[in-house]
């Protein structure tokens, strides 16, 4: 019986957490190390669409398309497109036959971690160094401890990723684009008219060169996102962010003569207001393969978020990184083939989202916003008329 590598996952994202799926799936035992004291130490983000050829096929592979259904909101997919006056522009609201479902991103991760066994995380190991040794192998360095040595260290770390010096010198660059982070509470009971203007899905506004991007999360949450073109340094000596109220009544402010109902999307927020400047690697990124680590999402290929990818193709990674591990006996060959065949898959990907973001809040935004809207209603209606087609004959 062939042995299988000793591997160590880095980040326990989804596409760290898929990837030790998969692996214990094959039978192969992994550790993922997360520098989180704990699963339940904070709140994992806003909601994501889960496409049916990259997140849906590589949970499927994980075995677990089942539960994944159970948890995924199939009746939040709606779009609606509003101008500054409030108008509204274009709406897509009929969610039924649609198959890029809303997951919120704890549920995603909780689902994951139930999958796994116990003591595959390491909690509160937030790495520090990676050690190469002689034979080959690497060592991992935390606060206090060492592991090792493994045969395979997987960077799945995200942006800001530890292991990607290693193999890569390029750095995520700020894209010139920064979000600012809010959230609406209980938006059904306590803001019903709110909760009608965003609908079953997402909504988004443009003018003046800025916007705001609101989405519906589980539980009658809103996240929202107000959109800027400015510095990097831009947010942080505009707000207050210590003092929410001040946050907020400044937020508001940069929406001055925009249609109330918008604005009061900003006054409604509760006190979690956070700058989110966007950072992606240059599109093409590689590296030459080097024997014992690799990279997956962000970590590879970190993109902005318009198109709504990034989660998409880190799950995909893990699929594909452990498909090749599980059927290539040679692990070596099976990490080389798996860059490839992940470097030539994500460029267009990468290159569809940085185009996105390059014409974000340019003078012609929302005519661009409401194309690809429409572009996407499209593709729902022809993707449900082949459906039907094969189940015809």
């Amino acid at each position: 019986m062939a042995s299988h590598p000793h591997i160590a996952i880095i980040g326990a994202g989804p596409g760290g957490l898929a990837l030790a799926r998969t692996l214990h799936l094959g039978g192969i035992p992994v550790t993922v190390f997360e520098r989180e004291p704990h699963a339940h130490f904070r709140p994992q983000g806003g909601t994501l669409d889960i496409h049916p050829d990259s997140g849906q096929l590589a949970l499927r592979h994980a075995g677990l398309e089942i539960e994944f259904r159970q948890i995924a909101r199939y009746e939040d997919q709606g779009n609606r497109l509003y101008d500054k006056t409030g108008r509204l522009v274009f709406a897509d609201d009929d969610t039924a036959n649609r198959d890029r479902p809303e997951v919120d991103r704890t549920a995603l991760r909780n689902l994951l971690l139930a999958s796994l066994p116990a003591n595959t995380i390491r909690w509160d190991h937030a790495l520090q160094e990676i050690r190469a040794n002689a034979d080959g192998t690497h060592e991992l360095v935390f606060e206090q401890r060492t592991a090792g040595p493994f045969d395979l260290v997987v960077g799945a770390d995200g942006t800001w990723s530890k292991v990607r010096p290693l193999v890569s010198r390029y750095v995520p660059q700020y894209t010139g684009i920064t979000f600012i982070e809010f959230g609406i509470d209980d938006v059904d009971v306590r803001h019903p008219a709110l909760s009608t203007l965003v609908g079953r899905g997402m909504l988004q506004a443009e003018g003046d060169g800025r916007a705001l991007i609101v989405q519906r999360n589980g539980n009658a949450h809103l996240r929202g996102y107000a959109i800027f073109r400015v510095p990097v340094e831009w947010a942080e000596k505009t707000f207050e962010f210590s003092l929410p109220s001040a946050a907020r009544a400044r937020l508001a402010g940069e929406f001055e003569g925009w249609a109330p109902a918008l604005v009061n999307l900003i006054h409604a927020c509760n006190d979690q207001i956070v700058p989110r400047p966007i950072y992606a690697l240059p599109v093409g990124h590689h590296w030459l393969n080097r024997t014992g680590v690799t990279l997956i999402g962000d970590a590879a290929h970190v993109m902005s978020p318009f198109g709504g990818e990034g989660v998409n193709a880190a799950l995909l990674d893990a699929a594909e990184l452990g498909r090749h591990l599980i059927e290539t006996p040679a692990w070596r060959q099976a990490v080389q083939a798996h860059e490839e065949a992940m470097f030539a898959r994500i460029l267009d990907t990468a290159q569809g989202s940085a185009d996105a973001i390059a014409t974000e809040l340019s003078h012609v935004g929302l005519q661009l916003s409401m194309e690809t809207m429409q572009q996407h209603a499209r593709a729902h209606a022809n993707q449900f008329r082949s459906a039907e087609n094969a189940i015809s004959r």
